[in-house]
C-alpha cells in the first residue's frame, strides 16, 4: 500500500508544478519583461527542468523529519540546499541562454535574480509538500499499526475463550463419570469412549477460525450422546434446522456451551424428564439460533449467568462486536436463549479494511 502511496503523492508532486509554472510565466512577462510568446514556453521548460532538482528535498525531508531532528534544524537544513538548488538553476539557465536563439538568450541571460528568488520559494514550497506527504504516510502507518494490534489482539482472545471451552466441559464430563463410576461402570465407560471421540473431533475444529453449522451441530450431537448415558431417557433432543442454514459459517464450539447450559440447568436439576429443543431458521440477512429447555422449580424464575454464557458473549463480542447478539429469557417453566449472527463476510470486510484500500 505505501508504493501506491508514494506513486500517488510523486503524481500530485509534479501536477501541483502546474500553477507554479502559470506563475513564473507571470513574473517573467510582468517583471522580466518577457513577452507571453518568450515567457510562457520558457517559464515550462524552466518549472520542469527545475521540479526534478527540488525532487531532492524529499530525502532531505525524509533524513531530518520535524518530529525526531526539531522544527530549527529541519528549516536550517533546508534554506542552505534550497539556496543551492536555486543558484544551480540560476546558474544553468544563465549558461545555457548563450546557446539559445538569440532572442531568449538575450531575454534569459537577465532573469537570474529573479529565477533565484522563485526557486527558493519552489524549493521550500515542495520541502513543505513532501513534509506533508510524509506526516501522511506516518498517520496511515500509525493507523494501521493500530488496527494490526487490534486484530491481533481480538485473535489472541478468541484463541484464549476457545482454549477455556475443552476444560470447562471437560471438567463437567470428568464429574459425570465419576457419579456413574460406582453406580453404572459400562455407563462410564461408554461416556469416556464418547467423550474421547468427542474432544478429538473438537480439536480438529478449533484450530479453524470458522466452521460450517452442519459440523458445529455434529459436534452438540456428540455431546449430547455423551450426556444421554448419564440421564438416559430423561433427557430428549429436537431439532430443526433449515437446510439453507447448514453451510453458515461461525466460529467452532459457539453452540455447544449453550447446548450444555440448557442440559446443566434443565435436565440435570429437574427430577423428571426434560426436552432440550434447537431451532435454526434464516432470519434477515442473519442466522438465529434458538436453544429452549425445560426448567424445574426456581430456575424457572430467572436467567441464569455462569462460565458458559459469559463466555459466549466475550467471543461474540470479540468476532462480531456490536453486529451479534445474545438474548436470554425464562418464562412458563422453560428457558429460552436467542443467538443472531451476522454473516461472517461483513466480519472479514471489516477486519481487512485496509488490505481493500490497496
Amino acid at each position: 500500500m505505501d508504493a501506491i502511496l508514494l506513486r500517488k503523492a510523486r503524481n500530485g508532486f509534479y501536477l501541483a508544478w502546474a500553477p507554479l509554472c502559470a506563475l513564473l510565466a507571470a513574473l517573467l512577462a510582468a517583471v522580466g519583461g518577457l513577452d507571453w510568446q518568450t515567457a510562457v514556453p520558457a517559464a515550462l521548460l524552466l518549472c520542469l527542468a527545475y521540479a526534478f532538482i527540488c525532487r531532492s528535498s524529499w530525502y532531505l525531508c525524509r533524513a531530518l523529519p520535524p518530529r525526531r531532528a526539531g522544527t530549527a534544524v529541519s528549516i536550517a537544513s533546508l534554506l542552505p540546499a534550497a539556496a543551492a538548488a536555486s543558484l544551480l538553476w540560476a546558474g544553468t539557465v544563465t549558461w545555457l541562454s548563450g546557446r539559445l536563439p538569440e532572442d531568449w538568450a538575450q531575454d534569459l541571460a537577465s532573469q537570474g535574480p529573479l529565477l533565484f528568488g522563485f526557486g527558493v520559494l519552489c524549493y521550500l514550497l515542495s520541502s513543505a509538500y513532501h513534509h506533508l506527504v510524509l506526516a501522511w504516510l506516518a498517520s496511515r502507518n500509525a493507523e494501521r499499526r493500530e488496527m494490526d494490534a487490534r486484530l491481533a489482539a481480538r485473535e489472541a482472545e478468541l484463541r484464549w475463550l476457545r482454549a477455556q471451552l475443552n476444560p470447562h466441559f471437560l471438567l463437567n464430563s470428568l464429574h459425570s463419570i465419576s457419579a456413574l463410576a460406582g453406580s453404572d461402570p459400562s455407563g462410564a465407560r461408554r461416556m469416556c469412549e464418547l467423550l474421547g471421540g468427542f474432544l478429538r473431533a473438537s480439536l480438529e475444529l478449533t484450530d479453524r477460525a470458522t466452521i460450517f453449522l452442519s459440523e458445529e451441530l455434529d459436534l452438540a450431537r456428540d455431546y449430547l450422546a455423551i450426556e444421554r448415558v448419564r440421564f438416559g431417557g430423561r433427557l430428549s433432543f429436537c431439532e430443526t434446522v433449515g437446510e439453507d442454514c447448514l453451510d453458515w459459517r461461525l466460529p467452532p464450539l459457539l453452540l455447544q456451551p449453550l447446548v450444555e447450559n440448557a442440559v446443566k440447568h434443565g435436565v440435570a436439576k429437574t427430577t423428571g424428564s426434560a426436552d432440550v429443543r434447537l431451532e435454526v431458521l434464516r432470519e434477515g440477512v442473519g442466522l438465529k439460533v434458538i436453544i429452549d429447555n425445560a426448567v424445574d422449580g426456581e430456575n424457572a424464575k430467572g436467567g441464569r449467568g455462569g462460565s458458559g454464557l459469559a463466555n459466549v458473549r466475550q467471543r461474540l463480542l470479540a468476532t462480531y462486536g456490536e453486529a451479534a447478539s445474545l438474548v436470554t429469557a425464562a418464562a412458563h417453566g422453560r428457558h429460552r436463549v436467542e443467538l443472531w449472527l451476522p454473516p461472517a463476510t461483513e466480519v472479514r470486510r471489516r477486519d481487512a479494511r485496509f488490505e481493500e484500500e490497496r
